[in-house]
C-alpha cells in the first residue's frame, strides 16, 4: 500500500486532546475578536471602509445584530468542536465562520489567524469525535480507540513547517542585528516586573538568537526521548514569555499544544491518570466515561480505518506540497520581502519587521487638471491608517477606493491617483517607498506580477545606533 506509514494504527488520545484545545482556543479567539474589534473598535461596521484581501473582495460585513449573531454562531460551533457535539456540522460551521471573520479586514491579519483557517478545514475531515465526545451518546457505534496515523502526522507536519520556516526567515541581516526587537522592547519598559529587564539591550539580542535556535531545533529535540522534556520546557518558556511581552493572543498556547503532540501517543491518558488522583472532578468524569463505554460499547478494542487510503494519501501529499511551496514564493520576486511585502503573508515570517509609513495620495481629474491631496486618515480607522502606508497591496486598495469615489464625485472616468509615501524599516531612516509618477488608478492586482512602483530599499540607511559596526559602515560614517 502506498503511504503505508500514514495508515498504521495509533492511539486516538492525542487527536482528542488537540480537538479540545483547538475548539477552546477557537471559542476564546472569536469572542475576543468580537469584543475588541467589533464592540470596542467598531472595526467591522459596514458603513466604514474595510480593506479587503484581493480574491476575497466579495466578503462583506453586516450590520448588527446580524454580525454579532455570526460571531456567536461561530463561537458556539467552536464549543461544539470542543465537546464533540454534532462534530462534523460544528467543525464546518466554525471553519466557514472563522474564515468569514478572517477575511473581513486585511489589517487584522495575524499568522495564527491564517493557521487557524487552515486547521479549521482540516479538522472537518479528521475522526476527532470517535472518543470522549457527546456524539457517542447518540451514536455509540462510532467509537474508536485507535485511528490511522495521518491526522496526527499532519498536525505535526503543520507545526514543523511553522517552526522551520519561521526559523529560516529569521536568518536575515536585520534579525542578526537584533532588529526590530532592539526598537520594540524599550517601549515596554513600563510593564509590571519585567519592564526594567526588557529595557536592557542584551535582552533583545538574547531573544533574537534564542528565537532562531528555538524555531530551528525544537522539533529535532522533541523527536528524541532524552531531549524531549527539556525541549518542551524551553518551548513553554519561549511561548509564555512571548505572550507576556507581545500579547499575541492564542498563538503561543496553540503552539504549545502542537508541540505536545510529539510526546508518545498515550500522553493524554497519562495526564488523565495523574489528574484523577489529584482532582476529584477529573476522577468523576473519568469514571462516568468508562462506565458509559462499558455499558454501550461492545468491545474497547475498536479502530477507525480509512475507506480510500490511496486517495487519502494523495490528497495529504498534495496538501503538504502546497504548505511547503507557499512560504517559498517570495523568492520569485526581487527585493527584500520585508520591504516589498511580496510573499510575506502565509509564510510564517513572524515579527520580523517594524515598519512606519507616512504620506498621502494626489488625486487628479485628467479632464480639467483639478488636483486634490488626500490623507486617508480622514476615512480610515486608526489601525488601518497605521498599517496601509507600508503595505503595497493596501495602498493599491485604498487608491482604487479613491479612484471610484472621485469618479462619482467629479462625474468623470478620467481620474488618476498618485501615491506619495515614505517608509522606515527596522530602524532605518525614512525612504521613498512609492513612485509618485505611477497612476495607481490604472494598476491592477496580480498574483504574480512584481510591483514596479515600489522603489528599492537602501539596506544601509541606518542611523548610527543601529549600524552594524564593520569596515564598510565605518567608511559610510566617515563620509
Amino acid at each position: 500500500m502506498p503511504f503505508k506509514f500514514l495508515f498504521r494504527q495509533i492511539d486516538i488520545a492525542p487527536l482528542i486532546f488537540f480537538r479540545i484545545v483547538f475548539g477552546t482556543l477557537g471559542f476564546l479567539d472569536v469572542v475576543g475578536v468580537w469584543i475588541h474589534y467589533h464592540l470596542i473598535n467598531d472595526t467591522f461596521n459596514p458603513e466604514n471602509l474595510q480593506i479587503k484581501y484581493y480574491g476575497f473582495l466579495w466578503v462583506k460585513s453586516m450590520p448588527d445584530p446580524w454580525l454579532s449573531i455570526a460571531f456567536w454562531i461561530t463561537a458556539i460551533a467552536a464549543l461544539g468542536v470542543t465537546l464533540g457535539k454534532w462534530y462534523r456540522l460544528s467543525a464546518t460551521i466554525f471553519a466557514i465562520g472563522f474564515s468569514y471573520i478572517f477575511f473581513l479586514e486585511k489589517c487584522n491579519y495575524l499568522n495564527h489567524g491564517y493557521l487557524f483557517c487552515v486547521l479549521s478545514y482540516l479538522m472537518i475531515f479528521v475522526p476527532a469525535n470517535r472518543a470522549f465526545s457527546l456524539d457517542l451518546k447518540s451514536k455509540p457505534s462510532i467509537y474508536a480507540n485507535s485511528i490511522p496515523h495521518w491526522p496526527i502526522w499532519l498536525l505535526k507536519f503543520l507545526m514543523t513547517t511553522v517552526y522551520v520556516f519561521g526559523g529560516i526567515a529569521k536568518l536575515n541581516a536585520d534579525w542578526m542585528r537584533a532588529l526590530p526587537l532592539r526598537i520594540w522592547l524599550p517601549y515596554k519598559k513600563d510593564y509590571f516586573i519585567i519592564g526594567p529587564l526588557l529595557e536592557q539591550e542584551w535582552v533583545a539580542w538574547l531573544m533574537s538568537y534564542g528565537g532562531i535556535l528555538h524555531d530551528l531545533f525544537i522539533i529535532p529535540f522533541m523527536l528524541f526521548k532524552k531531549t524531549r522534556i527539556p525541549a518542551f520546557i524551553i518551548c513553554c518558556f519561549f511561548h509564555i514569555s512571548n505572550t507576556m511581552v507581545f500579547q499575541i493572543g492564542i498563538f503561543p498556547w496553540l503552539s504549545i499544544a502542537f508541540t505536545a503532540l510529539f510526546f508518545p501517543n498515550d500522553f493524554p491518558r497519562r495526564m488523565i491518570d495523574y489528574g484523577r488522583l489529584k482532582i476529584k472532578a477529573i476522577q468523576k468524569w473519568n469514571t462516568k466515561y468508562l462506565t458509559f463505554l462499558r455499558d454501550h460499547i461492545a468491545t474497547h478494542d475498536t479502530s477507525y480505518t480509512a475507506k480510500t487510503p490511496t486517495l487519502t494519501g494523495l490528497i495529504i501529499m498534495l496538501f503538504c506540497t502546497i504548505q511547503l511551496l507557499i512560504p517559498l514564493r517570495h523568492h520569485l520576486y526581487e527585493g527584500d520581502v520585508a520591504w516589498t511585502e511580496e510573499g510575506h503573508r502565509y509564510s510564517w515570517r513572524m515579527m520580523l519587521r517594524g515598519k512606519q509609513g507616512s504620506g498621502y495620495f494626489m488625486v487628479k481629474n485628467l479632464s480639467n487638471a483639478q488636483e486634490k491631496k488626500v490623507y486617508a486618515s480622514s476615512f480610515l480607522s486608526k489601525r488601518q491608517n497605521k498599517k496601509y502606508k507600508s503595505h503595497p497591496d493596501m495602498i493599491l486598495f485604498v487608491a482604487h477606493y479613491l479612484r471610484d469615489t472621485y469618479k462619482e464625485e467629479w462625474q468623470t472616468d478620467s481620474v488618476a491617483v498618485y501615491p506619495h509615501f515614505k517608509v522606515k524599516l527596522n530602524g532605518r531612516n525614512y525612504q521613498t517607498f512609492t513612485n509618485k509618477y505611477t497612476d495607481l488608478a490604472q494598476e491592477k492586482w496580480s498574483w504574480t506580477k512584481q510591483w514596479d512602483w515600489i522603489l528599492p530599499l537602501d539596506q544601509d540607511a541606518f542611523p548610527n545606533k543601529y549600524r552594524p559596526q564593520n569596515q564598510d559602515n565605518s567608511r559610510t560614517l566617515e563620509e
